[in-house]
């Protein structure tokens, strides 16, 4: 179980980051809205701590995900004038305040979920707008090593740590904008701004996938079990990403 810990996300943001190389940052960003990191947390966290305890996480997971829009919006409205360092402290800053608010309201998943599907639209709305053009620097060999232990560790971290964190601690890491955060910096380095800008407006447009995998686990995993609800939570936001990226073409 550890080994896939260790291995499963690193794997997956390895794809995302190859297919962002080949097809820019918007697709790297859309990729990036599916649950590959807070799917595997929450599912090893049910499979270590029991279904109860995961469909609470999930719970907190859907009604924090606001405030991982607001990590988007606001790194995306400073990458327009300033350099990645101050861009990723504003975001995570924007992330942590509306995140714990939201989860200070306590909102039902009925009410977590249309309140995310009222404020993701906005968000792409108020996305600043760029042409995105590759100025092709050369990308660093740093990079895919770092996003890939990054998303690792924080997955091993909160799952080792789920009884200690509790459910609301596990749903907020596992909400936690770690994709964002890295991919975000390593675009605006590889890219500038305009990269920074165009991953982040992927994610953002990819994240109505997120929203109903974790609205399904939410409901789901007390009275289905880990297998179904898992497995239903998947197929249906396959579903939706499949067809968000239509609609986006």
């Amino acid at each position: 179980m550890l080994l896939l810990k260790l291995f499963l996300v690193p794997g997956l943001v390895a794809l995302i980051t190859l297919a962002g190389r080949r097809w820019g940052p918007a697709m790297a960003g859309w990729l990036s809205g599916f649950p590959v990191v807070a799917g595997p947390t929450l599912l090893f966290i049910a499979l270590d701590q029991g279904a109860p305890f995961a469909a609470q996480a999930a719970h907190v997971t859907l009604m924090a995900v606001l405030g991982n829009v607001a990590f988007g919006v606001t790194y995306a409205w400073m990458a327009t004038r300033w350099r990645w360092p101050l861009c990723a402290a504003a975001g995570v800053a924007a992330f942590a305040l509306l995140g714990w608010v939201l989860v200070s309201l306590q909102p039902s998943p009925w009410v977590a979920l249309a309140m995310a599907l009222v404020g993701l639209p906005l968000a792409a709305r108020a996305m600043p707008r760029t042409v995105f053009v590759n100025p092709g620097r050369a990308v660093s060999r740093w990079e895919l090593p770092v996003r890939c232990t990054a998303a690792g560790a924080l997955v091993t971290t909160v799952t080792l740590s789920a009884s200690e964190l509790g459910p609301v601690g596990s749903g907020m890491f596992a909400i936690f904008p770690i994709m964002g955060l890295v991919l975000g910096v390593f675009s605006h380095i590889a890219w500038g701004g305009q990269g920074a800008i165009h991953l982040l407006s992927g994610l953002v447009k990819g994240l109505y996938a997120f929203v109903v995998f974790c609205f399904v686990l939410a409901l789901a995993l007390p009275a289905w079990g880990t297998a179904a609800a898992f497995g239903g939570a998947l197929v249906l936001a396959l579903g939706v990403q499949w067809l968000t990226f239509k609609r986006a073409g």
